[in-house]
Order: structure tokens, then sequence, then C-alpha cells
């Protein structure tokens, strides 16, 4: 892959959002992060690395550890994108019950 990957790449793989699921409770070592799972140590890693990659996950060594630990301000992109649609689902929400009362309100009168 060509260029830096980025906040969306990462979160489209449900092995990575449970990772980062994971280390948003506590920082953790590679070895106690691929016990969580059902895949390989090595699968793992490749999923760290990506997290890395989009600045996600740092990794740093501890003795003959290497520790991972979450950098939740990276998720701002993504969190203000789908942000937009939240208001525009909330507008739509809003008219519908307006439109519900409406019709409720005529069926009362008799209309």
């Amino acid at each position: 892959m060509s260029g830096r990957r980025d906040v969306f790449q990462a979160i489209a793989d449900p092995t990575r959002r449970e990772i980062i699921n994971i280390l948003s409770e506590e920082p953790m070592n590679l070895n106690s992060l691929a016990d969580q799972f059902e895949i390989s140590r090595p699968a793992i890693s490749q999923q760290i690395k990506v997290l890395e990659e989009c600045g996600l996950v740092v990794v740093s060594k501890q003795g003959r550890e290497r520790y991972c630990q979450i950098q939740p301000a990276s998720l701002i992109p993504a969190f203000m994108w789908i942000d937009q649609y939240r208001k525009l689902w909330e507008e739509r929400i809003d008219s519908f019950e307006d439109y519900l009362m409406e019709l409720k309100s005529k069926k009362k009168n008799g209309e």
C-alpha cells in the first residue's frame, strides 16, 4: 500500500476494532493481547503494525516485552466524520416524529 494508512482503514477491520477496545481499558504487552484472540501472535502483530501506521497505537519496549498503548486522539477524525451523519439522522428523525404527531392530531380531531 502506498502512502500512510489512515484511521478509517484501521477501524474497517473487526479484529483491529477489538484490539482498540481492549487497549482502551489498559496498555497491554503483545503476548497478553494475542492471548485475547483465536488468531496467531504473528497475525496480531500484523494488526498492531497497521494500528501503529495509523497512529492509533504506540508500541514501546520495556525490557524484553513490547507494550501496546492506544492513542485515542487519533480517532478524532473518524468521530468527526461520523458525527456529521448523526446530526443528519437526528434531523430526519425529528422531522418524522413531527409528521407522526401531526397525523395523530388529525386523527384525534376527526380529520
